[in-house]
């Protein structure tokens, strides 16, 4: 089992209230996008599963850098189910996320993380910087009828919330999904795209995945047509990127 602790929020209301009313409408097109944060090279490894709430891997920067962690989880107590759905709704309001377009009523957002926490085909991720929630990524595994693809995963519904980017996250998130996959004996994990997701793109690049096809109508978001990009990542051999690899912090996918 992996419990995560209740845990009070480290940002506040306040923090993320003035995010919403200092943001602009031509804030970079990305969940994990950083409009104002350059490259991340931080070491990206994972913090081990345990039974209790895995503490944050301290930083090697200055002792004024935040304790970042990501991984995987089978539970959300009252205070990380809140922090989830206050970095949900920020991301969807910072250009995009699950094909939410503005975000959903609170209870509908709540229901919607149980009901992946229940759904034995799904593997739910948090992001934690200094022990709060602030983002999440899902690992999507083949049902039991489809025997064909029982070696393959999905990485969906990634995002990092707009106050905790250009930290290196985005990475380590995406590392921790691919590290689990593994764990599972997956031979490849795939995941979608949309073309104006530049950073997504040059970070999945970076991290051994490869474009093989273009939908060139993917999407359809305020009045026009969007392409999305299909990536693969075989999890077996040399094609994985290894861990601290250039990151092109930060990135979003739908």
């Amino acid at each position: 089992a992996l419990p995560i602790c209740t845990v009070a929020s480290g940002f506040g209301p306040r923090v993320r209230g003035a995010w919403r009313r200092a943001r602009t409408p031509d804030m970079s097109d990305g969940l994990f996008a950083a409009p104002q944060d350059g490259p991340d090279h931080d070491p990206c490894a994972m913090t081990p599963a345990a039974d209790s709430a895995p503490p944050a891997e301290p930083s090697d920067s200055p002792a004024a850098s935040p304790a970042l962690w990501a991984g995987p989880v089978d539970r959300l107590g009252p205070a990380d189910l809140a922090d989830l759905s206050d970095a949900t709704e920020g991301a969807i309001l910072a250009g995009g996320g699950f094909g939410w377009l503005s975000p959903p009523p609170r209870n509908r957002l709540e229901t919607y993380y149980r009901g992946v926490l229940a759904m034995p085909e799904r593997v739910l991720f948090l992001a934690r910087m200094d022990g709060t929630v602030v983002g999440a990524a899902q690992l999507i595994l083949a049902p039991p009828n489809n025997e064909a693809q029982a070696r393959m995963g999905q990485l969906a519904h990634a995002f990092i919330a707009p106050w905790a980017r250009g930290h290196g996250l985005a990475r380590r998130l995406t590392l921790a999904v691919a590290a689990e996959a593994r764990a599972r004996h997956l031979l490849a994990l795939n995941l979608d795209v949309r073309e104006t997701q530049t950073a997504a793109i040059q970070l999945y690049e970076s991290l051994g995945f490869q474009r093989w096809g273009t939908n060139p109508s993917y999407a359809f978001v305020e009045g026009r047509m969007i392409a999305g990009h299909s990536f693969t990542l075989r999890l077996t051999g040399e094609t994985a990127a290894a861990p601290d690899a250039a990151d092109g912090e930060d990135v979003r996918h739908p």
